[in-house]
């Protein structure tokens, strides 16, 4: 029954986080500032969520950065998201295979 309670509990929370902004905030924003802060939010949060992870996926921070060069150095030249992710797997690891000799 707790698990019942608990969905409830998460359900009514995700659903206030989305429908208080829309019922304090009625009319258009105006400020440059507000307006600014919220087209980057999204870009920012997520951000914050993957580089962590990123730099803990392989175990080993060297992997792990080679590959975040890589991805860094491909979505840069605009590359697609797939060669993005293949070309940095691929980097660290090669990168962990010649760790691995040594």
């Amino acid at each position: 029954m707790s698990i019942v309670i608990y969905i409830a509990v998460m359900a009514l929370t995700t659903y206030l986080i989305r429908v208080i902004p829309f019922a304090a905030v009625r009319g258009k924003i105006k400020s440059r500032f507000i307006n600014s802060v919220l087209y980057y939010m999204p870009y920012a949060v997520l951000s914050a969520m993957t580089f962590p992870a990123i730099f803990w996926a392989t175990g080993d921070i060297l992997t792990s950065a080679v590959g975040t060069v890589i991805a860094l150095v491909m979505a840069y030249f605009d590359l697609p998201l797939i060669a993005v992710a293949l070309g940095s797997s691929a980097g660290a690891f090669l990168t962990d295979i010649v760790i691995g000799l040594f």
